[in-house]
């Protein structure tokens, strides 16, 4: 299959490497044989065929390596995943063609060759893949990714590494040049079972670059002095606004939440966030607006916007194509 959704020439040259014999897995027909193996591979889910009539026509390349592996998968037809833990891993998954709906405990990414998902092993996961959706899929065991960020805070983690879910994997470079790095060492044939320092140095490398490469709950950004540690009334109050976000909401009470004066609020959500809390909730209610838009659902983006608190449409507008890309209407037509 040609790669023609993948900026860096060089980096789908790479690629093509996956999809070599030698990785191939298998290739089935059906859901149930396709299962079996699949979910050896990562966990056992439940996956069903949306359009009746359909043949699943499903193929997999695999390559272990150690605590990561890499893998490319495709259902050649439109495919409901079930709900789904991973538990003891993340898995990055990257469209090389065609799109998925991901929906992560409640809130949808709509992922393309340009936006790739980062899926927490905590994450209640649905999918639906759409028709000839070809993902490579990097899997990284919890342990190394949990072990190498304590090494870099010199501590123990207060709460589960959580990254975001939406990643722009092609724009980043060092992220492009690990994948093109790690494909070109399986061209060569290396065996890791024999060079067991090389692959652990590639498993550092892995967890390395994707701490640094994607926002998640302990990183802090460049240019910016805040705590590596997330205070417990700044989790409070993001936990409440996650969960209460289509309520009016004001600053007071937020502090109150938190159990913070205002001042203590604003100033801890400054130094871990870097973005006031009320830029944080505004943050919450578009990312609401584009899973609505994105849900096939709704017919009219003025109504959904004031839903979500956003009066002004001019602003709204601007502001939504300046985070998603794209303008609300067009989200909209993706359904």
């Amino acid at each position: 299959m040609l790669i023609n959704e993948i900026a860096s020439p060089r980096l789908s040259a790479a690629l093509s490497h996956l999809n070599s014999s030698a990785s191939l897995l298998f290739t089935s027909a059906t859901l149930e044989q396709a299962g079996a193996v699949v979910g050896r591979i990562f966990k056992p889910c439940q996956v069903d065929l949306v359009d009746s009539g359909a043949r699943a026509d499903v193929r997999m390349h695999h390559i272990p390596m150690g605590d990561i592996s890499l893998n490319r998968l495709r259902y050649n037809s439109r495919v409901d995943i079930a709900p789904c833990q991973l538990r003891d891993f993340f898995l990055v998954q990257m469209p090389l063609h065609g799109s998925a709906s991901v929906t992560c405990n409640g809130q949808t990414t709509h992922s393309t060759p340009q936006l790739a998902t980062v899926i927490n092993p905590d994450d209640v996961t649905h999918m639906r893949w759409e028709p000839g959706n070809d993902q490579f899929l990097l899997r990284v065991s919890r342990p190394l990714l949990e072990n190498t960020l304590m090494g870099q805070l010199g501590q123990t983690l207060s709460e589960p590494l959580r990254f975001d879910t939406g990643f722009r994997w092609q724009e980043s470079p060092a992220w492009c040049a690990l994948i093109g790095y790690l494909l070109e060492c399986v061209s060569q044939g290396l065996d890791l079972d024999k060079h067991r320092l090389i692959r652990q140095q590639m498993e550092q490398l892995v967890a390395t670059t994707l701490l640094h490469s994607q926002p998640h709950n302990y990183l802090q950004p460049a240019g910016q002095k805040r705590s590596a540690i997330r205070p417990a009334h700044v989790r409070r109050v993001q936990e409440y606004i996650d969960a209460h976000a289509h309520e009016p909401l004001s600053a007071e009470t937020l502090a109150e939440i938190g159990g913070v004066s205002l001042r203590g609020l604003y100033a801890g959500f400054k130094n871990f966030l870097g973005i006031s809390p009320m830029q944080y909730l505004r943050d919450i209610r578009m990312e609401r607006v584009r899973a609505e838009l994105l849900s096939g659902e709704i017919d009219n983006v003025t109504g959904v916007a004031l839903r979500w608190g956003f009066a002004h449409m001019g602003r709204f507008s601007a502001e939504y194509k300046s985070r998603f890309g794209e303008s609300p209407s067009q989200s909209m037509r993706k359904r």
